[in-house]
């Protein structure tokens, strides 16, 4: 056994002498794709750890704190109601407009609170999938056809998927029922609706900060970007308020946390990503110094990032080596993709929604994405495949899921969404 395991450290040395040796530095293409992944871990860092992961962290340490775990088996534990279960996470995407690494801490939150297989997977899904602002975005850039495939496909599939999933790993469903059978109600520390509004402000942030500007400078859309800072202001505003009435944290102490926010928010109007970060890492020191129930928060919000962070970091820079960003090309050609995803054949199919359950999406990008591939010769099928595997899934996606649900969970909850966009995309592509 002593020699099996020189052995294997043996071969591992000799593997990664072997490619350092004959690394391909100096080559034009793995130069530029070493350069594509800097870059667009870089991006990543400035357009969605700070807008996008941090409050997604709060909320679901938050969920880990707050929320009673009965709270959280009544509507989406192995024994709720399967309709009700169902459809709460079916249509969760249509309140939070996040990409498919932003969702990742709150389906952790759910998930370890007692939220069954089945429907945290379909939350898994849905969250990214089902994003209003990008099927109205679909239909005027897209088309109506895809929109509204879109729109349907993704319900449809955050159901089927969660049931397959449950289905498929019902031993686990069947013990996640017998341990949740022997758990007694738990009483709640306060009431549901002050639960609800804590809740709709921190979710209030997370989705007008991150709301894209529209193309027309006209509409309620626009309107709402023209205000997002002022309201999300507001709704970190009534955060602080209810910490000091509810959460008992002194006055003084969320007033100093919330100086310099207003401080930076005044000496600097055009630029209100420094009163943000401001506010967060007041956030963050005044909850980490707090003992009870909002020191918890802080070290459940921080224990999400620990564990997602670092993986999302190296997915990032893996898609970025291979895929690049927008418009950039990396290791795999892009006319490589858009050969392979002409016409509505099987092949054509498969690879987009392979290869776009592999890409990383920001939330709207797969639209323009789609527009450039579209006008290249992609078809109508493949189009729809990547469209609904691509917003949902991702390398950095795949890898936290793995660390919160096993290998085997994640291998399944993937192949699903590919074979299902695959087989959508060819039923799609016969009628259009």
């Amino acid at each position: 056994m002593k020699w099996k395991r020189e052995w294997k450290a043996l071969a591992l040395m000799v593997g990664v002498f072997l490619g350092v040796f004959y690394l391909p530095v100096g080559s034009e293409r793995f130069d530029h794709a070493l350069m594509e992944s800097l870059y667009l871990a870089k991006w990543y860092a400035r357009e969605h750890v700070l807008l996008c992961l941090v409050p997604a962290f709060f909320i679901a340490g938050a969920i880990a704190v707050f929320v009673s775990q009965a709270s959280v088996m009544k509507y989406l534990g192995a024994k709720a109601n399967k309709v009700l279960a169902y459809g709460v996470a079916s249509v969760s995407g249509m309140v939070l407009a996040v990409c498919s690494c932003t969702v990742l801490p709150l389906f952790a939150g759910i998930y370890r609170m007692g939220a069954g297989l089945g429907p945290a997977t379909a939350f898994l899904y849905a969250g990214p999938a089902i994003n209003v602002l990008a099927m109205i975005l679909t239909v005027r850039i897209l088309g109506w056809e895809l929109g509204v495939a879109r729109a349907v496909g993704a319900v449809v599939f955050s159901v089927v998927i969660g049931v397959l999933m449950d289905v498929i790993f019902r031993k686990d469903a069947q013990r996640e029922r017998a341990m949740q059978a022997g758990m007694g109600d738990e009483e709640p520390s306060r009431p549901l609706w002050q639960n609800a509004l804590y809740f709709a402000s921190m979710v209030g942030v997370l989705v007008l900060v991150n709301w894209s500007r529209p193309d027309e400078e006209a509409g309620i859309w626009f309107a709402v970007y023209e205000v997002k800072w002022m309201v999300g202001a507001v709704c970190a505003a009534s955060l602080g308020v209810m910490l000091v009435g509810w959460f008992r944290v002194r006055w003084w102490k969320v007033s100093l946390a919330a100086l310099p926010v207003v401080v930076l928010a005044i000496l600097f109007p055009g630029q209100p990503g420094w009163a943000f970060a401001a506010g967060v890492i007041g956030l963050s020191v005044l909850t980490s110094m707090e003992s009870g129930e909002v020191g918890d928060w802080f070290a459940s919000s921080w224990g999400f990032a620990r564990q997602i962070m670092p993986l999302l970091l190296v997915g990032v820079l893996v898609a970025g080596a291979l895929l690049g960003r927008v418009g950039h090309e990396a290791l795999i050609p892009s006319e490589w993709i858009a050969h392979a995803v002409g016409g509505n054949s099987w092949s054509a199919n498969f690879v987009a929604s392979f290869a776009g359950a592999f890409m990383y999406f920001a939330t709207l990008t797969e639209v323009p994405i789609l527009q450039g591939l579209m006008g290249n010769g992609m078809g109508k099928g493949p189009a729809l495949a990547l469209l609904l595997a691509g917003p949902a899934l991702s390398l950095p996606n795949m890898l936290v899921i793995r660390s919160v649900m096993g290998t085997t969970k994640t291998l399944v909850f993937t192949g699903l969404v590919v074979v299902m966009a695959t087989i959508s995309g060819m039923i799609f592509g016969a009628f259009f």
